[in-house]
């Protein structure tokens, strides 16, 4: 496996030249060894299977990494078409257990695998072409055409860890062993652990915007935090150790068990780790591909749940309070251990990168300073939620990458395990699972008189979100004129008369829309593009607040909480569904609406005038449709020939409007002339943007 590894690129030095070719061969690698996972697989019939059930079948994630690398090359237009629009949506979007993802296997009509394979060649060899040609200088930064390359380099080898996951959850049967790497053979005992000390210092935390790796958005800014001295574990905490905590009916005993950790034992009827076995007397773990007989001496894999609960028995047995790390007191432990990055090892440390062994190993076996696996073996869970250090920004490629994390739910693992490679195996990478989550991950445990200090903002501080709160419920905290509200009357005087049950919002944003609509109508689905803003209404939905910050003027801000019962709205709101799609490519599951609303999004689209030609298809016969746009193609940058107006044709001017119209004409009557809505896009207290969006309304022939 040794030469498939490939450390994540330097994006500083060299040539362009030598840079280009680094990256190939880094893409090849990286495409070879992801294909190589999926080897193990018994028959094609397997990837129909879910190794999870609140995950895709295996073949989602089969197609899932190139599709990602087409979607994205497309979105930064360094492709000019898509290779199969029908697999770009498919195969797009699920693969965390977010609200707006889609689990109903009855959406899907999963091709068939030889088909996901062909597909996946040719995109391969449509982003060597992009890899060959697109223009690289360097440093390779966030805005360079190449840093997107990188991001589907980085993206597919997150997916060789997350899918090895899952494929060790498949039943027994349906893989076959060897096929990827050698599994470690050194089993015994497990060795005796201790504590040990660890001196206080202040860590700086959060990657300089021009290191020299790449990196995902969560990964910068900057925030330096104290940190007392503390004890921690010499060695990861092993199957051994976790044996007594089962033994001494650990799983059964609430009190040892955090209220969320004790629902999910609950539910799950859990009695030992995920990954373990017992036949008659006798332990066996489960690999990815095989069961082998218990290694005590390797360590524990469990979710945080599991392992909080552990650290609380031991609490107790011992009198003394004990708990998992947080992420700067794991920072602290590396810096304090001499673990250099991964470009600074002249021999790899660990069991990491697929370096040693396709499997743990021995907790006692990798040295690190006076403390063993530091880095590598198993992920260790932190006590600490992720969210944004100060200066944080999202990445306008992938700008739900993290912030939908950002929700007190999803707990950083710190470290990386024997299947991480690229980005996963550097200092400053940022991955964050929900609690019940598995991942190839254990823990160690630490013994400190600092207080834990948990950093879970309150309040969303994404600008644009937060801008977009106001713009959509600005109107709770003053006398604001509101483009939603209006939009809705419009919309609802419209639907007198009309037998309307189905309603489709194509522009969810922060949501005002859909809880105006929803006490109306039998069901309102909401999409939008981006999980960023979809989160907000769904906080809403759920626990009926959310929390933001907009700008006042230069430094000084709002505090906002916008409560849903203060804004006269909520009534229906079960009824309102919001998921995550592309509105230029969506779901074929959407469709059979009597109502279709298109608020401001045309505008978005990279392809307004195939959107038009198709919408149709989505509504009910004599269904109508609502199209809201302030027509500003060149804000958005929409190329000329997919924009339905706003240019001369054979000398004469062509509107938006009139264009639109001959569009729709095939299909649609137009009900009543247009009418404009005022739209104010916020920026701060003194500083708006003013448009009108024209709002025409049609119904289907």
């Amino acid at each position: 496996m040794k030469n498939l590894l490939a450390k994540t690129i330097n994006l500083k030095d060299g040539t362009p030249e030598q840079k280009r070719s680094e990256i190939r061969q880094y893409f090849l690698k990286t495409w070879e060894i992801d294909e190589k996972l999926y080897t193990q697989l018994a028959d094609d019939d397997t990837f129909y299977q879910k190794g999870d059930p609140l995950r895709h079948v295996i073949l989602f994630y089969l197609g899932h990494t190139a599709v990602f690398f087409i979607n994205k090359l497309f979105l930064a237009k360094l492709i000019d078409h898509r290779l199969n629009p029908a697999f770009e949506s498919i195969f797009a979007i699920g693969v965390d257990e977010m609200s707006w993802d889609d689990w109903d296997a009855t959406h899907y009509d999963w091709p068939p695998v030889p088909d996901v394979r062909e597909y996946r060649n040719r995109a391969k060899s449509l982003i060597l072409e992009v890899i060959d040609n697109a223009p690289l200088t360097l440093p390779i930064t966030w805005g360079s055409p190449f840093w997107i390359i990188l991001m589907g380099i980085e993206h597919e080898r997150i997916h060789l860890e997350t899918s090895s996951v899952l494929i060790r959850q498949l039943p027994l049967e349906k893989v076959v062993r060897g096929r990827f790497g050698e599994v470690c053979g050194l089993r015994s005992e497990a060795p005796t652990n201790a504590f040990l000390p660890v001196p206080g210092k202040t860590v700086c935390l959060g990657k300089p915007a021009d290191h020299r790796f790449y990196g995902w958005d969560n990964e910068y800014g900057s925030r330096t935090e104290a940190v007392a001295e503390f004890r921690a574990t010499r060695m990861l905490i092993s199957n051994g150790e976790f044996l007594a905590f089962v033994n001494d009916n650990g799983y059964d005993n609430e009190n040892y068990w955090t209220e969320e950790g004790w629902n999910w034992r609950n539910f799950k009827e859990a009695s030992m780790p995920l990954f373990w076995r017992k036949d008659g007397g006798e332990y066996r773990l489960r690999l990815m591909a095989e069961e082998i007989p218990m290694p005590w001496n390797w360590p524990v894999e469990v979710n945080y749940l599991e392992a909080k609960a552990y650290c609380n028995w031991l609490s107790a047995k011992q009198g003394r309070t004990f708990r998992l790390p947080t992420e700067a007191e794991w920072y602290r432990l590396l810096e304090y251990c001499h673990v250099p990055d991964v470009d600074g090892w002249e021999n790899v440390p660990g069991n990491i990168g697929l370096e040693h062994f396709a499997s743990p190993c021995p907790v006692d076996m990798f040295q690190q300073g006076d403390f063993y696996d530091v880095v590598g073996n198993v992920w260790q869970w932190t006590e600490t939620p992720i969210t944004g250090f100060p200066g944080f920004g999202v990445h306008p490629m992938y700008d739900d990458f993290s912030t939908p994390t950002f929700d007190g739910k999803h707990n950083l693992i710190k470290g990386g395990s024997w299947i991480s490679t690229g980005n996963e195996a550097t200092h400053h990478s940022r991955y964050a699972f929900r609690r019940h989550f598995y991942q190839h991950a254990g823990f160690r445990v630490v013994e400190s008189g600092q207080p834990l200090d948990i950093k879970n903002d309150e309040y969303e501080t994404d600008e644009e979100v937060s801008n977009s709160c106001e713009n959509n419920w600005g109107d709770s905290f003053g006398a604001n004129e509101n483009f939603h509200h209006e939009l809705a009357r419009l919309v609802l005087n419209d639907a007198k008369g009309k037998r309307i049950s189905k309603v489709l919002d194509l522009n969810a944003d922060t949501g005002r829309l859909a809880f105006e609509l929803a006490p109306h109508f039998d069901a309102v689905t909401a999409i939008d593009f981006s999980a960023r803003f979809i989160r907000m209404p769904i906080q809403l939905q759920e626990r009926g607040f959310v929390r933001y910050i907009v700008k006042d003027e230069d430094e000084l801000v709002f505090y906002r909480e916008l409560l849903l019962s203060k804004t006269g709205l909520g009534e229906g709101k079960e009824k309102i569904m919001f998921m995550q799609d592309n509105a230029n490519n969506l779901k074929p599951v959407y469709t059979g609406y009597d109502l279709i609303i298109v608020p401001n999004l045309l505008e978005e689209l990279t392809n307004p005038i195939d959107f038009l030609e198709r919408i149709h298809e989505r509504l009910n016969s004599g269904g109508t449709l609502v199209i809201a746009s302030t027509y500003d193609w060149e804000k958005t940058n929409v190329q000329k020939e997919c924009r339905p107006g706003g240019f001369k044709r054979d000398g004469e001017p062509v509107t938006s409007f009139e264009g639109i119209r001959q569009i729709l004409g095939a299909y649609f009557d137009l009900e009543k002339l247009p009418v404009d809505l005022s739209v104010n896009l916020r920026k701060s207290t003194r500083c708006s943007e003013m448009r009108l969006s024209q709002v025409s309304i049609w119904r289907l022939k």
